[in-house]
C-alpha cells in the first residue's frame, strides 16, 4: 500500500506528438509541489420560470475546459528518472522552446546542451500526477493533462539555499480515466543532486559575448565582488490561449505566442560597492551577466554545470535600504534585452549525463 499522504505524490512527462493528443508518460521528475487543476467555466441558464427563485442544476453546463497551475521543483545535475536519464533539460525544452540537443563531450559520460528561446509552435507534453487518497484506500488517483505548454518560467538561488525552477502551465484537458503509470526514476548509481548557492562558481558582469555554432560564450567578464544573498530569474511568454471554436466542443486549439517575451531578473545584495551596479543602473549602461553553477564530474573532468548567460542586461532599479545599524542593502531589477548581433537573449547551458531532453 503506497503512502497516504504527499510521500507517495507523482509526476511524469513526454512531450507530445501532436500538440493537445494525449500520450504515456515515460520519465518522472522529483518535485517540491504543484497547483495543477481543472478550471473549466460554468454557464448558469438566466431564464425565468415562475415560482422558482433559484438557478437549476439542470440548466448549468461547461461552456470551456482549461488547465493552470505551476510546478516547482529543486534544479538538479541530471536525470530523475529510469527512461533515458531525462532531467531538466526537458523542462527547459518547453520553457524557451529550446531545440537543443545533448551533445557529447568527446569521449567521456558528460553531455552539453545550450538552450535558448525559440517559438513554441508545435511543441507541447502531457503531464500526470499521482493523488495519494488519504485515510480511506489509499490509493493513488491518476490526473492526466494534456496539450500543456509553459508560459512562464522561474529560477531562483538563495544564500543556504537548493536551487530551485518554477514552471507555469496552461494546458488543455484534465482525464480522470487513464490509469497511472508507475513511476520508474533512475537507478541508485544515476540519482541527481541539486545545485545549491554554494555551487555558484562563475558571476560576472561586463566583458564580451559572442555566439559560435549555437554556444554562447562570453570573454573577459569581471567577476563580481559585492555580496550577492539571492538571485531570481524569470521568463514571461504571452500567448493566446483562449482559442476556442465551434466544433471544439469547449476545447482550445493550441496555444501560441502573441505578445513580447521578457526575460527579467531580481538581486539581492550588501551595498559593497556603488561603482559596480548602481553606477550601470544610473548611466543606463548596457552590460552582459553570466552566472555558472558547478559540481562533481559528468565524465572526463567536466563538472556538471548550470549556466546562464545573458548577453545584455539593463539594471532598471538601484535601491539602496537602511533598517538599522547593519550593513546596507539593495535590491535591483534588471531586464535582458535582444543586444542586435546573433546572440540569445538568455542562454542556459546544462553539462550532465543526460543524452535526451
Amino acid at each position: 500500500m503506497p503512502y497516504q499522504s504527499g510521500l507517495s505524490e507523482s509526476l511524469g512527462a513526454i512531450t507530445e506528438t501532436t500538440v493537445g493528443t494525449e500520450a504515456t508518460v515515460n520519465a518522472w521528475y522529483e518535485i517540491l509541489g504543484h497547483t495543477l487543476q481543472s478550471v473549466p467555466t460554468f454557464l448558469d441558464s438566466a431564464s425565468i420560470q415562475a415560482g422558482l427563485a433559484f438557478q437549476r442544476g439542470s440548466q448549468t453546463v461547461i461552456s470551456r475546459y482549461d488547465v493552470n497551475g505551476d510546478i516547482t521543483l529543486e534544479f538538479r545535475d541530471r536525470g530523475f528518472s529510469a527512461a533515458g536519464g531525462k532531467g531538466m533539460g526537458f523542462w527547459l525544452k518547453h520553457a524557451l522552446g529550446s531545440t537543443a540537443v545533448p551533445v557529447q563531450i568527446g569521449a567521456t559520460t558528460a553531455y552539453k546542451a545550450s538552450h535558448f528561446p525559440a517559438p513554441r509552435t508545435g511543441l507541447s507534453f502531457t503531464t500526470q500526477v499521482g493523488h495519494p487518497e488519504a485515510r480511506a484506500a489509499g490509493t493513488v488517483k491518476p490526473y492526466t493533462y494534456r496539450g500543456c505548454k509553459i508560459t512562464g518560467w522561474e529560477f531562483s538561488c538563495n544564500d543556504n539555499q537548493v536551487a530551485q525552477f518554477k514552471v507555469t502551465i496552461d494546458g488543455w484537458r484534465e482525464n480522470t480515466a487513464t490509469s497511472l503509470v508507475t513511476p520508474a526514476y533512475a537507478a541508485a548509481a544515476y540519482q541527481s543532486a541539486p545545485f545549491t548557492f554554494a555551487d555558484a562558481s562563475v558571476f560576472t558582469l561586463g566583458g564580451t559575448a559572442t555566439t559560435t555554432a549555437n554556444i554562447t560564450s562570453v570573454a573577459s567578464g569581471v567577476a563580481v565582488t559585492s555580496i550577492v544573498k539571492g538571485i531570481t530569474l524569470t521568463g514571461s511568454i504571452p500567448m493566446r490561449d483562449d482559442g476556442y471554436g465551434l466544433g471544439n466542443a469547449g476545447t482550445k486549439s493550441e496555444q501560441f505566442e502573441n505578445g513580447i517575451p521578457m526575460v527579467t531578473g531580481k538581486l539581492d545584495m550588501e551595498f559593497n560597492n556603488q561603482a559596480e551596479v548602481y553606477a550601470l543602473f544610473a548611466a543606463n549602461t548596457n552590460t552582459v551577466m553570466q552566472l555558472d553553477f558547478t559540481h562533481g564530474d559528468a565524465g572526463g573532468g567536466n563538472p556538471y554545470r548550470l549556466s546562464f548567460i545573458l548577453p545584455q542586461i539593463k539594471f532598471k532599479t538601484g535601491q539602496v535600504t537602511m533598517s538599522g545599524p547593519d550593513v546596507l542593502g539593495m535590491s535591483v531589477d534588471f531586464q535582458a534585452y535582444q543586444d542586435g548581433s546573433t546572440n540569445p537573449v538568455v542562454q542556459i547551458q546544462l553539462v550532465s549525463q543526460d543524452q535526451v531532453n
